[in-house]
């Protein structure tokens, strides 16, 4: 037996991307090859896509980790890995995603809708993509990022025209059978719907969708009964009909208490999408007229009905089919109506944000957890501290050199930075040595060194800074020195 889903948890782990290679070209006569190390390939992306054959999340209900294959690694002779495929997994149309703080992070509206649920992980650039003029050989190789991993809540929120409301065996899956092929289960106890029913109408040249969902009762928006699932269902529905079970033989109930009932739960639901119930059109629908005390009574309130809430009244049966035709023409024309007021969908534009001129890339703040200490926030810096080896001491030398060059030391020593306090970008904290002029370590030190991190000249002495400074203006600026040299991938 097939089961409805309509809300479950997703655990979304996109791909790593590959590791850059480290590799020189060798061959017979021909000593000085060069490095060859290619790029590794981009990790696979997770992606929501609307499918209209999907009517459920039942998928996800038994299968709720999705994790998408990540990027070959880089090889020697200039071969790149190759890039991950993306993993798309289909939802229904009208799903919602949350984060877990239950903000709305995504409607998806429409078939073929997409949403990014995870990104893959960039590709680690191989020493061939490393190489400048300061750098004619490297020794080392960019990491691949770990793919982003999320954990997201998935809920469904029915695409239907129409609404039906009201308390359990008002007959509104009787309703729903009698105007659509629709062929919900139909029973005499309460609580026969457990799920949402979607029937297609035609009443003239008009189509729509009328949805049958659980039914209401008092207390339904602080959860009661299956309150918050049907409540859910309507938040999309442009009309709202009011099925009231004339026949009803349980005290205290009549038609105007039943709607004044439902009105006050959708008064105290508050729709996630947005917007109002209480701004929905109305109608209400007086059902089992084909009873004779539920046709007395359907004539005796139907006027008060009308009066007292200002909303068409059609008395209904849905056994004999009386007033169906004329409800139908009227939901239609509601319909219509809203479908007209809707405002035009213009294309797609895409938004160019330039970055500010004064924006550096990242910020400096005290850490709250090192006394003396201070974190560096932003997604450049911290996406070099993934990608880099640190076992490799040119590579981390290549990091400090870029750090340099976006300022971040610079900015440390004015936020007060001393040598040897704490510093902290993204998982990893060291000690801060205020490092030589990027690039200097790279004309100093061989391939796989850095003369900044040597034990033994753990610091460059003030002579042999004065001859880095003279050899690099003897040559060119420092600014020409590094102009050729790579910084991210994307920036290529």
């Amino acid at each position: 037996m097939s089961k409805f889903v309509d809300r479950v948890v997703l655990h979304a782990t996109a791909g790593a991307g590959g590791n850059g290679c480290s590799s020189v070209h060798r061959e017979k006569f021909k000593p000085l090859g060069g490095p060859d190390g290619g790029n590794g390939g981009r990790g696979g992306s997770i992606v929501l896509v609307v499918d209209p054959g999907v009517h459920t999340l039942l998928d996800f209900h038994h299968r709720p980790h999705a994790m998408a294959r990540g990027g070959k690694q880089g090889q020697g002779g200039f071969r790149a890995g190759a890039n991950a495929e993306d993993l798309e997994l289909h939802v229904p149309d009208g799903t919602v995603v949350f984060d877990t703080n239950g903000e709305i992070i995504a409607d998806l509206v429409g078939p073929g809708t997409r949403f990014v649920a995870a990104e893959g992980g960039r590709g680690g650039l191989g020493n061939a993509a490393l190489a400048s003029q300061a750098r004619k050989a490297p020794g080392f190789a960019l990491l691949g990022e770990p793919g982003e991993s999320r954990d997201l809540v998935l809920e469904l929120r029915s695409m239907a025209d129409v609404g039906l409301l009201g308390f359990p065996s008002a007959g509104k899956s009787s309703l729903v059978a009698a105007l659509s092929a629709a062929r919900p289960k139909i029973a005499d106890y309460p609580f026969t719907t457990l799920v949402p029913q979607l029937g297609v109408v035609t009443a003239g040249e008009d189509v729509f969708t009328v949805a049958d969902v659980p039914g209401l009762i008092p207390g339904a928006s602080e959860g009661r009964g299956l309150g918050l699932d049907f409540l859910r269902h309507i938040e999309r529905c442009s009309v709202l009909v009011h099925v009231v079970d004339c026949a009803t033989f349980e005290p205290g109930r009549d038609p105007v208490s039943d709607v004044q009932a439902l009105e006050d739960e959708l008064a105290r639901y508050t729709p996630a999408l947005g917007g109002e119930l209480s701004d929905r059109p109305r109608l209400i629908a007086l059902n089992k007229i084909d009873v004779p005390d539920a046709r007395d009574m359907a004539d005796l309130v139907a006027a008060e009905l009308a009066e007292r809430f200002g909303w068409p009244v059609f008395p209904i049966s849905t056994a004999s089919r009386a007033g169906l035709r004329e409800l139908s023409f009227a939901m239609a024309e509601q319909v219509r109506a809203h479908r007209d007021a809707q405002p035009v969908v213009e294309p797609t534009r895409i938004v160019l944000r330039p970055q500010a001129v004064d924006d550096a890339g990242f910020t400096i703040e005290d850490d709250p957890e090192l006394p003396g200490g201070f974190v560096v926030r932003g997604a450049r810096p911290e996406r070099w501290i993934r990608q880099t080896a640190f076992d490799n001491d040119e590579a981390v030398g290549y990091l400090a050199d870029r750090l340099a060059r976006l300022g971040v030391e610079d900015a440390l020593a004015e936020a007060g930075a001393q040598p040897g306090c704490p510093v902290t970008i993204g998982d990893v904290t060291f000690d801060w040595e205020p490092s030589t002029p990027a690039g200097v370590a790279a004309l100093m030190s061989g391939r796989g060194t850095d003369r900044r991190l040597d034990q033994q000249v753990s610091r460059v002495s003030a002579a042999e800074r004065k001859a880095a400074r003279a050899e690099r203006r003897r040559h060119r600026t420092d600014d020409e020195l590094f102009a050729d040299e790579p910084e991210d991938p994307e920036d290529e």
